[in-house]
């Protein structure tokens, strides 16, 4: 189709001005689509944008909508005019693409000529500073529609649209390097937080070592030194005395062994909670030589066994400290642990010795210990006197609800 001058130059200001505003490919080509197809009749129109290192391709379509657009990344071996992406011709023109034997209908890049029936094909490269860009493609259903005058309107108008196209590519490149930046960033404080975490939980675990040590291995020691310095006080020492003392002496380096090891409370795994605690109690009383009345009340209906191993554990641990300040400590004639279910599970340690008066006053690390691990698994941790003001009573409350197996 021949144009006079002035109405073809009007046309393809026309086009510049479509262009102005559009902020990426897919609507840059179909703004200008309607009035391109004044100039250079087409059913389909796309425009092939060469990514990377020249090894890819993206289409961007209007009209007949294709595979091509839908593949967004395709390599440029397999396109069907590659001959032109990588510069071996200068433009390509076919009478009837479904009969050229440059096109393989099995080919997946070209298949698309086929099943669409695009006969009339007219491709010219888009090129910035002699680089060829991408390449601007029209083509008809019916064959033979293309002739010169419609190659050199095509060569224009991809000299038109190849500027605007450079820009975006190389908006879009830059975008892709900022997001390429931020994730490394991103990775690069995800390592740093991540070793901050790491040294912040291995603190976490050399403390709660130091925490297991204390109300475990060192108030067991700490028992069998007291009777040792009986046995001492009371003159000659038999093998029967010291039976007790060496019995003392391996649970003990078991125990050490198993807060090494990082294992459970094999009571507690093996046995529930309640039996684990009631083990403890018995246990205490026992090695510290002391006529102490005690008991466990357990009314939790098997509450602790359904909580987080975490969290029982930590509850555990919480008790046995609470029981060996009794034991130790207190003075007192009778203890009495209750399991607590309704509501949420409960801990309550309660003894009627010293309560906060004399030695007991002088808190060691061993109080510390328990608040620190109630507020580690949100649990609420209560020290105050014990009924009608004589003793001790230690409450550890977990919210209902809270610390649960995620199977429940």
């Amino acid at each position: 189709m021949e144009f006079a001058p002035r109405e073809l130059i009007d046309r393809f200001f026309a086009i510049t001005r479509l262009l102005a505003g559009q902020l990426d490919f897919r609507s840059a080509i179909q703004a200008v689509a309607t009035e391109v197809a004044q100039i250079l009749p087409h059913d389909h129109l796309d425009v092939c944008i060469l990514q990377g290192d020249g090894r890819f391709h993206t289409a961007y379509e209007s009209g007949i909508q294709t595979g091509w657009s839908r593949n967004t990344l395709g390599p440029v071996q397999d396109s069907p005019i590659r001959a032109l992406l990588v510069g071996e011709v200068d433009h390509i023109l076919t009478v009837d693409a479904c009969a050229d034997p440059r096109f393989d209908p099995l080919a997946p890049g070209h298949r698309p000529i086929f099943e669409h029936g695009l006969r009339s094909r007219l491709h010219v490269p888009m090129m910035v500073h002699g680089e060829i860009i991408g390449a601007l493609s029209c083509s008809l259903l019916a064959p033979g529609a293309y002739g010169p005058t419609d190659l050199r309107h095509a060569r224009y108008i991809a000299d038109l649209l190849a500027p605007y196209f450079f820009a975006l590519r190389a908006s879009r490149q830059a975008q892709a390097a900022l997001v390429t930046e931020a994730e490394a960033r991103a990775r690069e404080e995800g390592l740093r937080l991540g070793a901050l975490r790491l040294t912040e939980a291995l603190e976490g675990e050399r403390q709660r070592i130091g925490m297991d040590l204390h109300d475990q291995t060192l108030a067991d020691l700490t028992r069998l030194v007291r009777r040792l310095e009986r046995l001492g006080q009371s003159g000659p020492v038999g093998p029967e005395a010291l039976e007790p003392v060496t019995r003392g002496l391996h649970a003990c380096m078991q125990d050490l062994r198993q807060i090494i090891e990082e294992a459970k409370p094999s009571v507690l795994q093996l046995f529930g909670f309640a039996d684990a605690v009631e083990n403890h109690l018995e246990r205490s009383v026992r090695d510290s030589g002391q006529a102490l009345d005690w008991r466990l009340e357990d009314a939790s209906s098997g509450a602790f066994d359904r909580l987080d191993p975490k969290v029982s554990i930590a509850l555990f641990r919480i008790a046995q400290e609470a029981v060996n300040n009794a034991v130790q400590h207190a003075e007192a004639a009778s203890l009495v642990v209750e399991l607590r279910g309704d509501g949420g599970p409960e801990i309550v340690v309660t003894d009627d010795g010293r309560g906060f008066g004399g030695k007991r006053a002088r808190r060691g690390s061993g109080i510390d210990n328990m608040k620190t691990r109630a507020r580690l698994i949100s649990a609420r941790f209560a020290l105050e006197p014990g009924p009608e003001g004589l003793g001790t009573r230690v409450t550890i409350r977990l919210a209902d609800g809270a610390g649960r197996m995620a199977a429940e």
